[in-house]
């Protein structure tokens, strides 16, 4: 993270240069005094219309601004990035997870705390966070080409692994965003036992241009496959697991169990 150290340095620098407070330097911009203190510290990192407001108030140029967007782009690993413009322009989307949530169908606190459970900073969790939210409006709520079809199978750990609360908002938003007509999601139960899936989730992206692309990723890190002995052994794993996991509306019935069982798990920890 050296940019962040850098631009919070160079913030800190140019703010007591300026003679300015905190507090003072804040109401210039239109936050909070602690807040600008989280910037300097490398807790967050400004948006980029509040790193130009910074820049003109404490007359650096365009330093911050360009020091901030390059901290962001340090939240989103290398191997992401071309597998972003995959996703942003597919024409199909096909995705297993067996113990997550897919990223694009998550809600942003189910997010954070997928992402918390990692090794990352907290500039790493919120900007990771909010890359994971543009994504999700670049495939799913694009106009021009219109939303991506995504086909989404999920295992059914992934739907009772999370705290209650948390889960239950998160399976209500996958039972909402499952009645558009361009998201279709499917569970794959416990009772489809040993299938393809077990070793690891993947994305497969239908591209314009009708080749086929896609994502795997371990602890380490992701890539994107596009040989042709890999994506075959994808395409055939996706068409097994496919062939077990239970219809969209038998999958939705499923979900809503759950929520019901995540809601009385609830109200059984605030009363014990």
């Amino acid at each position: 993270m050296a940019n962040v150290n850098e631009f919070r340095h160079i913030l800190r620098l140019r703010r007591t240069e300026k003679g300015l407070s905190q507090d003072a330097l804040g109401s210039q911009v239109h936050v909070t005094g602690s807040q600008i203190g989280h910037y300097e510290t490398g807790r967050s990192l400004p948006p980029d219309d509040l790193a130009v407001s910074l820049d003109r108030v404490l007359g650096t140029g365009d330093e911050l601004r360009r020091l901030a967007e390059q901290a962001r782009g340090e939240a989103v690993a290398p191997w992401m990035r071309p597998w972003k413009l995959n996703e942003s322009r597919a024409v199909q989307l096909r995705w297993f997870e067996h113990s997550l949530i897919p990223g694009l169908l998550q809600t942003e606190a189910y997010a954070r705390e997928v992402i918390s459970a990692g090794t990352h900073t907290e500039v790493q969790i919120e900007e990771m966070t909010r890359e994971r939210m543009e994504r999700q409006t670049a495939a799913l709520e694009r106009v021009n080409p219109h939303p991506v079809p995504l086909t989404a199978i999920i295992g059914e750990a992934a739907l009772r692994v999370g705290p209650p609360a948390l889960m239950k908002d998160q399976l209500e938003h996958l039972v909402d965003i499952g009645h558009r007509q361009t998201v279709h999601v499917r569970v794959l139960p416990f009772s489809a036992g040993l299938h393809p899936g077990l070793t690891g989730a993947f994305v497969l992206a239908t591209l314009p241009d009708g080749a086929t692309a896609a994502y795997i990723e371990d602890q380490v890190a992701g890539r994107v496959c596009e040989t042709a002995d890999k994506l075959r052994h994808l395409v055939l794993a996706w068409e097994m697991i496919c062939a077990r996991a239970l219809p969209c509306n038998q999958s939705r019935d499923l979900i809503l169990r759950v929520i019901d069982e995540h809601e009385r798990a609830g109200v059984a920890h605030v009363h014990p």
